[in-house]
């Protein structure tokens, strides 16, 4: 079986990850949704406010994008996935919550299987539109991002910069650098 080839967005939130990760989809690409906004409505909409406080929140999120993961495994080789186990890593960090067992585990493979195929920073927007899942202000969400930077740098990636600008042009680079 041929390995998969892992594409990853990153960035700070509200930089438009989301809407990326939908245009690749109509463009036919397998992508993989993010984890932790929908770990996030599942909880609030069993009455938890603010989930991202509870101590097994990268658990939680970690548990699900092991679940995407395997499930687009068996789908495609090519795969883009908006965040991954180390966004949840620097949210981990970025929250002062301690590493799970979940977590770790995911971690431990990511190291074991060596770096994703690209991981591409998302620039931020210049502004940040507050929702139920995204309670963070400009510049908390410039600092976040920061901590995605140095955290997929530690696990030995490049990051290739996506500036801000409209959503074909940044289509455009990403699928520049995706290969089979």
């Amino acid at each position: 079986m041929t390995e998969p080839r892992i594409y990853v967005l990153t960035g700070a939130p509200g930089a438009g990850k989301t809407t990326l990760i939908e245009a690749l989809r109509r463009r036919g690409h397998l992508v993989v949704r993010e984890a932790a906004t929908d770990v996030i409505a599942a909880r609030q909409a069993q009455g938890c406010a603010e989930p991202w406080r509870e101590p097994g929140f990268p658990d939680t999120i970690a548990r699900l994008q092991r679940r995407r993961r395997i499930a687009a495994d068996a789908r495609g080789v090519l795969q883009i996935h908006d965040r991954s186990p180390l966004c949840t890593l620097a949210l981990a960090r970025h929250l002062g919550r301690e590493i799970g067992p979940d977590l770790s585990a995911e971690l431990e493979e990511i190291a074991r299987q060596g770096p994703y195929q690209q991981v591409f920073l998302i620039g931020p927007l210049g502004f940040v539109t507050r929702t139920a899942a995204r309670q963070i202000g400009y510049a908390e969400s410039l600092v976040f991002a920061r901590v995605h930077e140095r955290v997929y740098e530690a696990y030995g990636h490049r990051l290739v910069d996506v500036p801000a600008g409209p959503v074909p042009e940044r289509v455009a680079l990403i699928e520049k650098h995706l290969t089979l």
